[in-house]
């Protein structure tokens, strides 16, 4: 895709990522459709800002809004998935309630976006899709199961929807940040379940002590992010995969030297599963 001139649809710039990247298109000259749940924004407004309000768990809304936003200039370039939230919790105290509201808003609510967008930019025979995930999503910790799975469904879709899409000349990229110094930690961006069985104290109850104490203090630059984020969009060969931050590094590489170990040790028992001739 060239430099030029861009159109982009974030969902949710109210803060984070989507605000740090709306800001960063605005201010290279692109024009962004911001949305936002009551599609207010402390953005200044200008003829390159339209801030729609969306509601992700609305399947109905999505499919609208995403169409109008196609409509108002006529084409969509860059369609970035940042809507979402975190839920802190063991697995087996999440409530029917809180995991089927996450992974409403956290997968429904980006696949009812890439369902909404795609015949659009199939017919332009262009655009990119960037998905915003998590390194939870590769790499979980304790506390965090539902959200990791939720993010980890995101993964999968993106991977075989990349291969779907690459030959109709549309782009997919998974953004996998660690901890960047975003709300994402405070109460409007992520939520708690049950902490009442103290089994779970050393790890679940470990997860909360530390990102308590992270909170506010998160090495990770969403302004760096962003930037790095428009790199992704500005690149002839893009990334289907982008890691941020030197903490998602580790965590990716220690999960990967840690598959590739295991698969090795139990080869003989992977490659022995065959009908014997």
């Amino acid at each position: 895709m060239n430099s030029g001139h861009r159109i982009w649809l974030i969902t949710g710039i109210s803060r984070g990522f989507g605000k740090a990247l709306a800001v960063a298109a605005l201010e290279r000259g692109d024009t962004v459709i911001g949305t936002t749940r009551d599609g207010r924004t402390d953005l200044e407004r200008s003829a390159r800002l339209n801030v729609l309000p969306l509601e992700m768990t609305d399947a109905a809304a999505v499919g609208r809004v995403v169409n109008a936003a196609q409509g108002l200039h006529g084409r969509l370039d860059v369609v970035v998935n940042n809507a979402g939230y975190g839920l802190l919790g063991s697995v087996e105290e999440g409530t029917e309630e809180e995991v089927s509201h996450l992974f409403d808003v956290n997968f429904h609510g980006p696949r009812r976006v890439i369902q909404a967008a795609l015949p659009h930019l199939r017919r332009q025979g262009s655009g990119h899709i960037i998905n915003i995930t998590s390194i939870a999503g590769i790499a979980p910790s304790a506390g965090a199961g539902y959200y990791a799975a939720a993010k980890s469904a995101v993964e999968a879709l993106t991977q075989s929807l990349a291969k779907e899409v690459g030959p109709l000349g549309i782009r997919v990229t998974l953004i996998e940040p660690g901890a960047f110094r975003t709300d994402f930690l405070s109460t409007h961006s992520i939520r708690s379940s049950a902490a009442g069985l103290e089994e779970y104290a050393a790890t679940v109850g470990a997860t909360r002590e530390r990102l308590g104490v992270m909170a506010g203090q998160q090495q990770g630059d969403p302004a760096l992010a962003a930037k790095a984020i428009i790199g992704v969009v500005d690149s002839s060969a893009p990334p289907l995969h982008l890691i941020l931050g030197p903490d998602a590094y580790g965590r990716a590489r220690e999960v990967l030297d840690t598959f590739s170990a295991e698969l090795e040790r139990w080869k003989a028992v992977t490659l022995g599963t065959d009908f014997r001739a």
